[in-house]
């Protein structure tokens, strides 16, 4: 599984120029799974997300989580983090879940994740259109 989580001081996802879902100061998450993938890398993103300390405290370090700060959380569905360009111009998304494998771990995902954060998502598999407020700007590989 690959994931870019972006800290954000807002984001939006449209799809066929309609809003489909909005969130305020939290993170952006683009999430990749790849054909190797299992409920154990989704169950570990779970944990991991809620508590990544990647907001400033009052010292201006980064040691608050997005529970800390009472944020919200938007989990988009993006095969193509998997693709592979080492040798190649075009890239190839061979390591990509299949949508049959991937849509429930990303279903997973995001419920799980909606049982402690105010969770917007995608639709996967969608055309999605994202507008992101970036903020510092942090992204972070997982």
């Amino acid at each position: 599984m690959k994931t870019v989580v972006q800290r954000v001081k807002s984001a939006s996802l449209s799809i066929e120029g309609k809003e489909f879902s909005k969130i305020k100061a939290g993170l952006l998450v683009f999430v990749g799974i790849e054909t190797t993938d299992t409920k154990k890398e989704a169950d570990y993103l779970i944990s991991k997300l809620p508590k990544l300390r990647i907001f400033e405290d009052e010292n201006a370090k980064l040691n608050k989580s997005l529970l800390d700060i009472g944020g919200e959380i938007m989990v988009v569905s993006n095969f193509t983090l998997c693709g592979e360009t080492k040798g190649y111009n075009r890239p190839s998304f061979i390591t990509a879940g299949r949508p049959e494998m991937a849509k429930p771990l990303y279903e997973h995902i995001c419920a799980e994740l909606s049982k402690t954060l105010p969770t917007k998502t995608g639709v996967f598999g969608a055309d999605m259109q994202i507008s992101a407020h970036l903020d510092g700007p942090i992204n972070i590989l997982i």
